[in-house]
């Protein structure tokens, strides 16, 4: 069953996140991550406004999501966005599905 990562960020430092994003996308795939909407156009419907950029990226299941995270280039690329506050980052994996009962 597939997965998503949902993050939300804000961005202080453009040129050190930069750094960040210019990595991540070659790890997403090499995890079996599909990119769905990443950055454009967006309105918050409710909650807090602090956050200014959001992407969405499909998995091809919940452990594909887990790992990628975790894994070592991951952490490596994410170094340059969270040194020196250059973004603050929310990351949620969320399995597919409906679990309510």
């Amino acid at each position: 069953m597939p997965a998503y990562w949902l993050a939300r960020s804000v961005i202080n430092d453009p040129v050190a996140y930069k750094r960040y994003t210019d990595q991540v996308p070659d790890i997403i795939t090499r995890h079996g991550g599909k990119v769905l909407a990443r950055g454009g156009k967006f309105q918050v419907m409710e909650g807090p406004e602090k956050f200014k950029r959001f992407v969405v990226i499909e998995f091809p299941d919940f452990d594909s999501g887990v790992r990628c995270f975790q894994s070592e280039e991951y952490n490596e690329a994410a170094r340059h966005r969270r040194e020196n506050g250059a973004g603050e980052v929310e990351t949620v994996v969320l399995e597919a599905g409906e679990f309510t009962q």
